[in-house]
């Protein structure tokens, strides 16, 4: 009777340590991921998305999502250890390195630049050199999309001086453009939307007349590519999954994004022309989803050393990875 008590006392020592060993096991890596705003923004769709659809969690990734005070802290934030990811503008390791911060992109989300301008359609304006004596507005004068700007004048031989730039803010940037307070704006689709929501009918400056800056992308510490990689390349490929399902089908996404964000519920055809226009500008015409196109990044590179928005030019192969993109994984 004792060996019988004894033998089923460690049948259940056993037992119990296997349901320990197996729970420990199908426990998620839990992965801090900083954004450069507050995560409910359409910018951030791509993320949202794949976490609303469980694209991290099939990779045993639980992700936390906290915002940064815009992309330069989230590279500074990464570099110094306090998260292994965070997304930013792809220019920003160009700014960062040249400061010695650690930090590379390692997947971009579009061939297109976030930046576009939009102008008021009554005022006709066709190209960049009709904004000569217009009044712009922007979110600051340290943003990535001001850079665009003042690079998309000079493509067309224009200065700063030969136009009014008034930063006002993520909300005054298209409230001010959108009140007639000015006759462009030079933001995201995001804003571009809004303006159109508040009654603005509006014109898009051609993209191509527009300076080539870098899409979204999503940054990670040189430890962390060295010594995790495999939470890097589930991040990225999760993402980039999140980011297929906005080009496959807008309105499909406008409604995830709407369940996962509650303060958009109503507002999903909103969503889904903000999205439309991500597919359009943004993310259009990459050919392999993610992949970081070294040429596109050292003519970014060039103009910031050119307008000493960066001291120093950092090496071209310390600003970017794409080892964790996947070659199959076509755009369309």
């Amino acid at each position: 009777m004792f060996k019988s008590l004894q033998r089923l006392a460690q049948t259940s020592v056993i037992a119990l340590g296997l349901g320990l060993a197996l729970t420990a096991q199908a426990e998620p890596t839990k992965v801090t991921y900083l954004l450069p705003a507050p995560p409910n923004s359409p910018a951030f769709a791509p993320w949202i998305i794949a976490k609303e659809k469980g694209y991290y969690s099939a990779r045993d990734l639980d992700l936390t999502f906290i915002a940064a005070k815009g992309g330069v802290d989230v590279a500074k934030q990464i570099g110094a250890g306090n998260a292994m990811l965070g997304g930013a503008i792809g220019d920003t390791p160009i700014v960062v390195r040249a400061n010695g911060i650690p930090v590379r992109a390692v997947a971009v989300l579009g061939a297109g630049g976030v930046t576009m301008i939009a102008t008021n359609a009554g005022e006709n304006i066709q190209s960049i050199k009709d904004l000569k004596g217009k009044t712009l507005t922007v979110m600051s004068y340290s943003d990535t999309t001001y850079y665009a700007l003042l690079a998309s004048l000079r493509k067309a031989g224009l200065s700063k001086t030969d136009v009014d730039i008034q930063a006002a803010g993520p909300s005054g940037v298209w409230q001010l453009f959108s009140a007639n307070k000015a006759q462009a704006m030079a933001g995201v689709p995001d804003w571009v939307v809004n303006a159109e929501e508040a009654g603005l009918k509006i014109n898009l400056i051609p993209q191509a007349q527009i300076f080539e800056s870098m899409a979204q992308a999503i940054l990670a510490s040189d430890d962390a590519i060295k010594h995790q990689p495999q939470i890097v390349g589930g991040v990225v490929q999760a993402t980039l999954q999140g980011m297929r399902d906005i080009i496959q089908d807008p309105k499909a996404a406008a409604a995830t994004f709407a369940k996962a964000v509650p303060a958009y519920a109503g507002k999903e055809a909103a969503l889904e022309k903000t999205f439309r226009l991500y597919v359009e500008h943004v993310y259009a015409n990459q050919t392999v989803l993610g992949q970081i196109d070294p040429a596109r990044l050292d003519a970014v590179r060039k103009f910031y050393v050119s307008e000493g928005i960066v001291a120093k030019e950092p090496k071209l192969d310390e600003l970017y990875s794409n080892q964790f993109i996947e070659t199959t994984t076509a755009a369309q």
